[in-house]
């Protein structure tokens, strides 16, 4: 049974920092690409950031230099790393692992950024 599982949320000032972690459940976790999505309120679901099996990264122009993503494939874990965050950073982040077509996610963590 595939399972993506998140943690890390939660309620930050602005400025603050957060790290989302996830545990993918997949076999040859290390061949995915896997990163981080979300959807704030009103907004459709987009990429944040992702890193691919070779570890090459690319992230959303709006966090560039603010967020860190990274995986550790002994463990089959990504990561984000989120540095001073802003109200519109709140959203609900989801944990994606994609490999030739084949998309599956976590069920999503709430981060929410206070002015």
């Amino acid at each position: 049974q595939v399972q993506l599982v998140e943690s890390g949320g939660g309620l930050v000032q602005a400025g603050g920092s957060l790290k989302l972690s996830c545990v993918v459940s997949l076999r040859r976790f290390s061949m995915y690409r896997v990163g981080w999505y979300r959807q704030g309120p009103g907004k459709q679901r987009e990429l944040v950031a992702a890193i691919t099996s070779g570890g090459s990264t690319n992230y959303a122009d709006s966090v560039k230099g603010r967020f860190t993503v990274s995986r550790d494939n002994g463990k089959n874990t990504v990561a984000l790393q989120m540095n001073s965050l802003k109200p519109e950073d709140t959203a609900v982040y989801y944990c994606n692992a994609e490999l030739a077509g084949a998309n599956y996610w976590g069920q999503g963590t709430q981060v929410t950024v206070s002015s």
